[in-house]
């Protein structure tokens, strides 16, 4: 887009990252084209060059969800793996890096989903597309399917509540226990070589 009318209308971009913000901040309710426009010192007409309404930008926001929390962790399932362990740590690199799955983006959507069956709904899909991609890679490894779906359904949940319950402790605490996770997940204990390679990507000297 030409810079001078970046200026007057922003873009899509600029909208939907400030839509993000404040759903972060201060919930679905906080997602309103005018107080975006005030944060962005837009025009409020601004907005329907890029969006026809609010629920196109909600739309938006949910879109943005799915493909960055949803479809990373599909990619980490999908990733190479030698072992069952190897797949866990690679799957884990989503609850220790914002880049791959954002926490904060994923609690405000749960918070939204108590104001919102339709978001609720979106949710129950995610989850168990999430939990089926995880009883595959447990099915690649050898599992058995009921197995599998157990396991899936541990880990998945786990590190669900952990995200949304925000533990204080700090990041070595939970590098440390990391090897008794996958234990505890796979019913193996992860190699010293596949914790080195997992540690080496988490920037961390055990």
């Amino acid at each position: 887009m030409d810079q001078t009318v970046e200026t007057v209308r922003g873009s899509a971009d600029m909208w939907l990252d400030c839509a993000y913000e404040s759903l972060l901040e201060g919930g679905v309710e906080s997602v309103r084209i005018l107080p975006l426009a005030k944060k962005l010192n837009l025009a409020r007409t601004s907005f329907y060059w890029f969006f026809r309404d609010r629920d196109e930008l909600l739309d938006a926001l949910i879109a943005r969800w799915e493909e960055k929390n949803t479809g990373n962790w599909i990619k980490r399932n999908e990733a190479y793996a030698d072992s069952i362990c190897e797949a866990m740590l690679n799957i884990f690199d989503c609850w220790f890096d914002g880049a791959l799955f954002d926490t904060r983006f994923e609690a405000a959507i749960r918070n939204w989903a108590q104001q919102s069956p339709e978001i609720t709904r979106l949710i129950q899909k995610d989850d168990k597309q999430r939990i089926d991609v995880l009883t595959a890679t447990f099915v690649r490894f050898g599992y058995e399917k009921h197995v599998a779906d157990v396991r899936a359904r541990t880990t998945y949940l786990t590190q669900v509540g952990y995200a949304a319950t925000q533990p204080n402790e700090s990041f070595k605490t939970r590098m440390k226990r990391i090897p008794e996770f996958v234990e505890i997940f796979t019913g193996l204990r992860p190699q010293d070589c596949e914790m080195q390679r997992f540690y080496a990507r988490r920037n961390y000297k055990a």
